[in-house]
């Protein structure tokens, strides 16, 4: 059976359906949930449109002021549940260019393969996707007891990983990538979006060096998190995520789940569950009250808000690593 939503877990993780039934819907039902920019196209600049932050924080950065970026995506909205306008689907017509991640946003798949755009940038092809699909690990002495509750068959599959950005390494990949599809569709530009890419480059192997400093010396290496997005930064940086993720926040949490929770972080000194910013942090508090655990925020900076803590990328993924440090025990 294949799985077609990210981060599946086989046994724990209640998978939602939003992704799923986005897929489900075509072009002439979607309706207006993010921006309806005027601007998206036919403007004296290189006009691309982007699929969320990630992406639009890529174009801006190596664009600089050569480009006209807009979000498909609002501030605020959660991405994977992106339905796009038929205006929206039109606007893209009219761009130069697209930049998506391919599978994140089934509307968005749908309306880029339905468009005639001549440079379309999917990210997922500009660097590798890896299959976190099993985001648990096991405890010493649990193995034999999994082996025996599931098998897997030969033909099962996970889908792969989309949250390349939350890796630096990756994401410089992906930005290398863009300024090579910007510099051959406006080659007028092409010196600025190389120059643009390389600095961009520079400040993400500043961060990468950040991270790998900064967590190379901690009191535990496995971190809670509410959404199993952060797969490629533990593996990038030693680490384990244990994702409770697929939890409906208004619902209260197995007892056997909450005993579960109990012994993963008595056994690995867990102290901290994280939450996001674009989601309730309801049961993340609830989990941490019943189980003595603190809460606090890992942002995978889908988008910008006033939650937020920092204005950009950049910003944001400083204060992910002092998160991480403070609730690994950095030393």
């Amino acid at each position: 059976m294949k799985m077609t939503v990210m981060n599946v877990v086989r046994r724990r993780l209640l998978i939602p359906a939003a992704a799923t039934a986005a897929a489900a819907l075509s072009l002439t039902t979607l309706s207006a949930c993010s921006s309806d920019s005027a601007t998206a196209g036919n403007t004296d600049k290189f006009d691309v449109v982007a699929s969320f932050y990630p992406m639009a924080f890529l174009a801006e950065q190596i664009g600089g002021d050569h480009v006209n970026v807009t979000s498909l995506t609002e501030p605020g909205q959660e991405p994977h549940d992106l339905e796009i306008s038929a205006k929206q689907t039109a606007q893209l017509q009219e761009s130069d260019a697209v930049l998506y991640l391919k599978d994140l946003q089934p509307s968005v798949d749908d309306a880029v393969a339905q468009s005639e755009i001549k440079t379309k940038i999917d990210a997922a092809t500009l660097t590798k996707l890896e299959d976190h699909g099993d985001v648990e690990h096991e405890h010493e002495g649990e193995e034999e007891h999994a082996e025996a509750e599931e098998t897997p068959s030969e033909e099962e599959e996970h889908a792969l990983d989309p949250h390349i950005w939350l890796d630096p390494v990756k994401y410089a990949e992906v930005a290398e990538g863009v300024a090579k599809a910007f510099e051959k569709a406006d080659p007028d530009n092409a010196a600025d979006y190389k120059k643009n890419a390389e600095a961009l480059v520079k400040k993400l192997d500043d961060l990468n060096t950040q991270f790998t400093d900064g967590l190379k010396n901690t009191r535990s290496k496995v971190f809670f998190t509410s959404h199993a997005a952060f797969g490629y930064l533990a593996e990038r940086y030693g680490l384990t995520q244990e994702a409770i993720a697929g939890l409906d926040p208004e619902s209260e949490p197995s007892a056997a789940r909450m005993k579960e929770l109990q012994e993963e972080a008595k056994a690995d000194g867990v102290t901290t569950i994280f939450y996001e910013t674009l989601v309730s942090d309801e049961t993340a508090k609830t989990l941490a009250k019943d189980t003595g655990l603190k809460t606090d925020v890992l942002d995978p900076i889908e988008g910008i808000t006033d939650n937020s803590r920092g204005k950009d990328y950049f910003a944001v993924q400083e204060a992910n690593l002092k998160a991480l440090q403070t609730a690994l025990g950095a030393k």
